[in-house]
């Protein structure tokens, strides 16, 4: 093993906790309901996520009570003034995002316990009942079964700087098990959360009011701006998780898809945004690979390219389960009574994309990723 060059030297190793990211949690905020001793700053940011996560909420059940026919178009001042203030102060938009709804809402029942969906529950809710739990809650231990995946990819940048070819062998093979156990997680999606509830009820009050036919204009934001501002919904797109596992990898998608991911990093918290921005100015894994020309780290490689393409096309099935063939039942059983926008919204996710072609673009392009050794 050759030695290391100055650069590498004094090229700074990466770290969670420069992004406060938890070693234990991921990007979840770790215990919202917990109480804080002795650390006003942190206790300070708490709170503010919580009241993101509350009046963001309160504002997607204003815009949507009457469903997705008949939004409202200006949010009142006395809602549209604290949600800015408060996302100014976090660097977020004034809307519900996937920080707020997964990432801050979930407390355990018992803190003592596995954390599980049995022993896990949310803090805020909207209509939905016990499927909107479940697909909350699930959402939570997907990015929870992502943690050994975060923690395998710093290693991963790490050895690359170090040139330590046995612990980037190791944190590639880690990053494969880890995105395998999301695609198991993400099943329970299946035992818990019903896809008539979801495509009825969840998904509307997810909407946001950006490429949505149903708004085609945006909201009001009342005491803010006179003029209709645009924000996209809620959106799995919005997770830092894959973001940061396709910048490791080296995963680059196409135009149209790569410009929507970077758009919904405005929705992510700012450090978490950071830590993306990190990874990709971070020596490159697939050129260090090749350069290596070592055949345990090519094929380790290819699995977790592999793994994660796995994950998008079981995405893929769930997506078409809850929306697309759910729109089909809904469709069949309210026949020529659904308006102009309802009927654009079924192929559209929460976050406003075509969800089918913007999914199965992003899943070819991660399995074009796969490395030859003649590349």
């Amino acid at each position: 093993m050759e030695p290391p060059s100055q650069n590498v030297k004094t090229t700074p190793l990466l770290s969670l906790g420069r992004f406060h990211i938890s070693e234990d949690y991921g990007f979840l905020l770790p215990n919202p309901l917990m109480p804080l001793l002795n650390c006003q700053f942190l206790q300070s940011y708490r709170e503010q996520r919580l009241a993101h996560l509350v009046l963001s909420l309160m504002t997607m059940g204003y815009v949507w009570q009457r469903g997705e026919t008949q939004p409202q178009e200006v949010l009142p001042r006395n809602l549209a003034l604290p949600l800015v203030e408060v996302s100014r102060n976090l660097g977020l938009p004034p809307i519900l995002v996937h920080s707020d709804l997964v990432l801050t809402n979930w407390t355990p029942r018992n803190p003592e316990r596995p954390m599980e969906i049995g022993n896990l529950d949310i803090i805020v809710s909207f209509p939905g009942g016990e499927s909107l739990r479940g697909f909350i809650l699930v959402t939570v231990l997907v990015e929870k079964a992502a943690v050994p995946g975060i923690k395998a990819l710093v290693q991963g940048v790490n050895a690359i700087l170090q040139r330590s070819r046995n612990s980037l062998l190791q944190a590639l093979q880690q990053l494969r098990l880890s995105i395998q156990d999301i695609t198991r997680t993400l099943g329970q999606m299946h035992d818990y959360v019903d896809p008539d509830i979801f495509y009825a009820v969840i998904r509307i009050f997810l909407s946001g009011w950006k490429d949505n036919p149903a708004m085609p204009v945006g909201l009001i934001y009342e005491g803010v701006s006179t003029e209709p501002l645009q924000y996209s919904g809620g959106s799995a797109a919005q997770s830092t998780v894959l973001h940061a596992f396709d910048e490791f990898l080296g995963i680059r998608h196409s135009k149209e898809s790569a410009d929507f991911l970077h758009r919904m990093r405005e929705y992510m918290p700012p450090s978490h945004k950071a830590f993306i921005e990190e990874i990709h100015s971070s020596p490159s894994l697939r050129d260090h690979i090749l350069s290596s020309a070592n055949v345990q780290l090519l094929t380790a490689y290819n699995q977790c390219v592999e793994a994660l393409a796995d994950l998008r096309s079981y995405h893929i099935a769930v997506v078409t389960k809850y929306l697309i063939t759910a729109a089909t039942k809904a469709k069949g059983r309210r026949p020529n009574r659904l308006p102009e926008p309802s009927q654009a919204l079924e192929e559209r996710g929460t976050g406003g994309t075509i969800v089918l072609s913007f999914l199965k673009s992003v899943r070819d392009k991660t399995l074009e990723a796969v490395l030859h050794q003649s590349d």
